[in-house]
């Protein structure tokens, strides 16, 4: 068996060891990028590999897992994913948010923590080599920070189901206290709650670093059964949730290479026009998020839809104006 093939293999049995329910042969092939008849070839071979595997009855398919873990010589990381792990606390440290940067760092000790000291010395220069020659770019932008007690709690409550108590302040309104249900956690530029609200209704988002008193109630509290969120959090250009609309930009030949390897939108689809500019369409909601991003394109974007993003570009461009002239 080539290297590589085995290589693939070894990681079949990871995810095999990593799966609570064990995987079918579909989920095989689609977590390794390979067709049905070949994920079985490799569930054959971890199956010769790890007697330990065991098949589990889940009709109309069957699993397949690994009870009990892998060892430490098929689980020993790559000096590349320690960068990776180290790298991605590094950024949310610098963006603000030393709270989930020290849960990234305590994974990476418990995982140094469980290596053999020969592949830990092993490794050791080359991580240090890495680590030298790769830093994070820090961009200007609102620090997002999550408290960790804010956090734990809210997790809490999405776990058990409960309501969640807090009061909300916003810039220029009283506080309020609020009882939402909890529906889950956007993090970005600023961190969100995800929750529904009774009274109204309707899915509203909270920024973390306004909430305060926050609290788990007694009682259940579950999301509606047909909410999302990835899909939800999909719906915006940005963050902020307003009206979902049909956005139609035109980018200038000049900078169409660019647009084409820029990710808009999930829902994007991109038209090439004879003069060599390029049509961005897709459906979102977030206008003034969108019209700020078009400052950045330096007038090499023009907005065919909708008017309403038109008529907030204007905003933000009288409000520019406003501030030069001050």
């Amino acid at each position: 068996m080539r290297h590589d093939k085995a290589a693939m293999v070894i990681d079949l049995a990871r995810g095999m060891a990593a799966s609570a329910e064990g995987l079918t042969i579909n989920e095989m092939a689609s977590q390794m990028g390979v067709g049905r008849r070949t994920a079985e070839r490799m569930r054959d071979a971890v199956l010769m590999l790890f007697p330990q595997a065991e098949e589990i009855s889940d009709p109309p398919s069957k699993r397949w897992r690994i009870r009990g873990g892998l060892s430490s010589f098929e689980q020993a990381p790559t000096a590349t994913e320690m960068l990776e792990l180290s790298k991605a606390a590094a950024s949310l440290t610098a963006s603000g948010d030393p709270s989930r940067a020290a849960e990234l760092q305590g994974l990476e000790r418990k995982i140094k923590a469980a290596m053999r000291s020969t592949t830990l010395n092993r490794m050791a220069p080359d991580l240090e080599a890495l680590v030298r020659a790769e830093t994070i770019a820090v961009q200007a932008g609102p620090r997002p920070g999550a408290d960790e007690t804010v956090l734990a709690t809210i997790r809490g409550a999405v776990l058990a189901e409960a309501p969640l108590h807090f009061i909300y302040s916003r810039p220029g309104a009283e506080a309020r206290t609020r009882i939402v249900t909890p529906c889950g956690l956007m993090f970005g530029r600023a961190n969100y709650l995800v929750a529904h609200v009774p009274e109204a209704d309707r899915i509203q988002t909270f920024r973390l670093d306004r909430m305060s008193s926050v609290s788990a109630g007694a009682g259940m509290a579950r999301p509606p059964a047909e909410f999302d969120l990835p899909a939800f959090a999909s719906q915006s250009f940005g963050i902020y949730q307003d009206q979902i609309e049909d956005v139609v930009l035109r980018i200038a030949p000049e900078a169409a290479d660019e647009a084409r390897g820029w990710r808009w939108h999930p829902t994007q689809a991109l038209e090439n026009q004879d003069d060599g500019s390029v049509l961005v369409r897709f459906r979102a909601s977030g206008m003034r998020e969108l019209a700020w991003h078009l400052f950045s394109w330096s007038g090499q974007a023009q907005i065919i839809q909708p008017e309403r993003l038109k008529d907030v570009m204007a905003e933000e461009l009288e409000k520019a104006r406003a501030t030069i002239a001050g």
